[in-house]
């Protein structure tokens, strides 16, 4: 068989047979367009001359081109699942690909506000909190809360109005894989949601004037509009604004306010099995990359400050 006919077969089986999504078949086709072109430069066109090394030169190739790690390591994976079809289909008698090593990708520190850059942030959205608008009052609690507690957007959006307890300070929140976990606040987190509470949501609540039973009733946040719940895109846009006014580069989307919460936990001293908990890390892994950045952080305040650094 040839290789450009054994790719459009896989192709057709990873959609209709594996069930996947539009967006990996796209990808897989991408990749494996690059590579059937390159093997036909070889002049390598059918399925009993594909190897190891071909695959490994394609690979070089694709290396020298420039391409970064993270996309050298989906070529990886794309072409382990072509080969462990190709076996699969007793196509090939093993899976050519089944010693190719992903590359190690770099990664990167994520962006952390200082607690100085922080505490402007706060204090603006306060003083626009001030004047009473439902809609500034409630960014107010958004931001605190997304500081306070290191929530995903995600799970910030989702936060039932019976999920928030007064009493001990704290969400629920239903974190990645549905997972339910209870995130402590800060009294001034506290503060900032329950004047919402009292005095924001309602007002937004009344806007809703869709007859529809899909109504926000239960949600925490409510939107600018139709009194519906608040979507991603707009706490996107609350955080990015924000951020536009503090010096530094890199992201400006409400992860940024998780990774800066996280840090600021971790350079005060708590212990990194609690960050996890807070954070809602399955691993333990993903959690210390937060240490790298107390680290790389101590250091630079070393070498600015030490007369010998």
């Amino acid at each position: 068989m040839r290789i450009i006919e054994a790719v459009s077969a896989f192709l057709e089986t990873a959609r209709l047979e594996y069930g996947y999504s539009e967006h990996t078949v796209r990808s897989y086709r991408r990749d494996l367009t690059y590579f059937a072109e390159y093997a036909d430069a070889q002049h390598i066109e059918t399925l009993d001359q594909l190897d190891l090394e071909l695959l490994r030169a394609w690979l070089w190739e694709r290396q020298q081109q420039g391409l970064a790690p993270a996309t050298l390591a989906r070529h990886v994976a794309t072409l382990k699942s072509f080969g462990t079809w190709l076996e699969s289909r007793r196509l090939v008698p093993g899976n050519p690909a089944s010693r190719l090593r992903t590359p190690k990708t770099p990664r990167a520190l994520p962006r952390v506000l200082s607690k100085e850059q922080m505490v402007r942030v706060l204090d603006r959205a306060e003083t626009r909190a001030a004047a009473g608008d439902p809609e500034q009052i409630r960014d107010h609690a958004i931001l605190e809360l997304l500081y306070s507690s290191a929530l995903r957007v995600s799970e910030l959006i989702s936060l039932r109005i019976e999920g928030y307890d007064s009493r001990s300070r704290s969400v629920k929140v239903v974190g990645k894989g549905s997972k339910e976990r209870i995130v402590p606040l800060g009294a001034p987190a506290a503060r900032t949601v329950e004047r919402y509470i009292a005095e924001g949501r309602r007002p937004l609540l009344e806007r809703n004037t869709d007859p529809s039973p899909k109504t926000a009733q239960t949600a925490l946040f409510i939107g600018n509009r139709n009194g519906t719940a608040l979507n991603s895109s707009a706490v996107y846009r609350l955080v990015s604004r924000e951020l536009d006014e503090e010096p530094g580069g890199g992201p400006r989307g409400p992860h940024t306010l998780r990774h800066t919460a996280a840090t600021h936990l971790l350079d005060g001293g708590a212990d990194l099995r609690v960050v996890q908990e807070i954070l809602g890390h399955s691993s333990l892994s993903s959690t210390q990359v937060y240490t790298h950045v107390s680290m790389e952080r101590l250091s630079e305040t070393y070498r600015q400050a030490h007369p010998r650094a």
